[in-house]
């Protein structure tokens, strides 16, 4: 029997970044999860951020791994509790409001994110207001992520 490889091999300065939800001072690379690079059940991205960037409370659909490669950044969560990020830090958010969290880049940051689908609709998220707690999301971020209707999202 003949088994052929299904292995993908290639470097990351081959994979086109774009803006990631902050716009300008973030710069996304998708490594799995894209139509490049397909994956059956994550997505893994590249992530930089320029020093001053501030990307709001939000929160996820699905669970969200974060490995810290290189620069500073502070993180809030739901609460307002602040935790001071650099090389090495691991943050864990789970799915829904209760792992909301913002980040405040003070050095040019880099780091590595997965998420746990490989389906654009699910990797939404929503942003919430600090003091009401309210969730919003506008109409154009559901649209480039191919969640107008989200009904795989939500069942």
């Amino acid at each position: 029997m003949e088994i052929k490889s299904t292995l993908k091999v290639f470097n990351q300065a081959e994979v086109q970044g774009a803006q990631g939800v902050v716009g300008h001072g973030q710069l996304v690379k998708l490594l799995a999860g894209s139509p490049e690079h397909p994956t059956e059940r994550l997505t893994v991205a590249l992530v930089t951020f320029d020093p001053g960037t501030h990307e709001n409370l939000h929160w996820h659909l699905i669970e969200v791994f974060y490995y810290v490669i290189s620069g500073r950044a502070v993180m809030k969560d739901i609460e307002g509790k602040s935790y001071d990020l650099g090389p090495g830090s691991v943050v864990y958010a789970t799915p829904g409001i209760a792992g909301s969290h913002s980040w405040e880049i003070k050095e040019k940051l880099q780091l590595i994110g997965i998420r746990a689908t490989a389906d654009p609709e699910r990797t939404i998220q929503f942003d919430v207001d600090p003091a009401t707690k309210e969730s919003t999301m506008p109409v154009e971020r559901l649209a480039k992520r191919q969640a107008i209707s989200l009904k795989k999202s939500l069942y």
